[in-house]
């Protein structure tokens, strides 16, 4: 969740910087799960249907990177405003989703608990 944070913080950054000449649009580098998965167990989610999910977010430190676009205005300024809002957009419900399955991870350990 701090990741999708400051993601959604270089993102703001973005489109705050749309008008400013010579400015790179960035992104956050993805952090790759699969080697929190593989440390100390060789356990591997299996996608078994189209519609689950797989591990292609991150992990450690963000780092911060230039990202490449298509559109470049006369001015050097390289934020395409729609592929920004597509970033936020994603990146929103990513967040919603992180947080509704820690909501749900503590409402089952409570009633594991007996405090429901």
């Amino acid at each position: 969740m701090s990741w999708l944070q400051q993601r959604q913080d270089v993102l703001a950054e973005n489109v705050a910087n749309a008008d400013t000449p010579r400015y790179a649009a960035r992104d956050l580098e993805s952090l790759d799960l699969s080697k929190y998965v593989n440390e100390g167990r060789k356990i591997r989610p299996v996608r078994t249907d189209v519609s689950h999910m797989t591990l292609d977010s991150a992990g450690g430190a963000p780092r911060i990177v230039s990202t490449s676009s298509f559109e470049t205005t006369p001015s050097g300024n390289s934020v395409a405003l729609e592929e920004e809002m597509m970033k936020v957009a994603q990146t929103q419900m990513d967040y919603q989703l992180a947080s509704g399955l820690y909501a749900r991870s503590v409402s089952v350990l409570k009633t594991a608990l007996g405090r429901a």
